[in-house]
């Protein structure tokens, strides 16, 4: 009887000692949610984005501005561009330097043209560097291309003179003291003398608005590449 007792406490601890394993049931953390798709024609808020195309009004490329993003791209000798696609980046016929979120990021040259050495003047004008910049004569028109001219040097207190041809063939001149903007030429035909005169820097440029008119100047005209 006794042996009987001791085999049966025997199975009972070897049933005991059978108990699966405790496991952890708990739930593994959920995946982190994707970052949502930029629709048709929007740019991340990280590029900085500007302007309603370009080069053009309407182009799916636009300017970016600076940020954390674009801050080892933007120099004094060109602008950056974003474009939503390969293939209007190519276009553009600059350097495609990152991609950011889908955005080709392109350093494009500015269109300018310089005297050569030092400040010597650009063959047959009287300026030191030419460039096609932004430009809109009206309040509510797109920024389009006017030519332009800078004069270094040109005041007495070593001034800068940018001379710009509007697409009406008239000039509009913008004084700056190095590649800050602070004043604008009146003329009495235009009505232009009671214009309020506002310069802001974006990046490697000043974007002046003189009345109704707009223009973007690039560092590398107002003081050189």
């Amino acid at each position: 009887m006794r042996i009987g007792a001791i085999a049966a406490a025997a199975l009972l601890l070897a049933a005991c000692g059978s108990s699966p394993p405790h496991e952890d049931y708990a739930s593994s953390p959920e995946p982190e949610p994707a970052a949502p798709r930029l629709a048709p024609g929007e740019f991340p808020a990280s590029l900085a984005a500007f302007g309603d195309g370009y080069p053009q009004a309407g182009d799916p490329c636009r300017r970016l501005g600076e940020s954390e993003a674009t801050a080892n791209w933007l120099d004094d000798q060109s602008v950056l561009v974003g474009c939503p696609g390969r293939e209007s980046a190519d276009r553009l016929g600059g350097s495609i330097v990152e991609t950011v979120e889908g955005i080709f990021l392109v350093s494009v040259p500015v269109k300018g043209k310089h005297g050569g050495q030092g400040d010597a003047l650009v063959p047959g004008t009287d300026f030191n560097a030419v460039a096609t910049i932004g430009c809109a004569v009206r309040d509510t028109a797109p920024l389009g291309d006017c030519e332009a001219g800078v004069k270094r040097k040109w005041g007495p207190d070593g001034a800068t003179l940018v001379e710009v041809t509007r697409p009406d063939g008239s000039k509009r001149a913008i004084f700056f003291d190095g590649r800050y903007a602070y004043g604008a030429e009146t003329a009495s035909d235009d009505g232009s003398a009671g214009w309020a005169f506002k310069a802001t820097r974006n990046a490697d440029e000043s974007i002046v608005t003189f009345g109704p008119e707009r223009y973007v100047v690039p560092d590398a005209l107002a003081i050189g590449g």
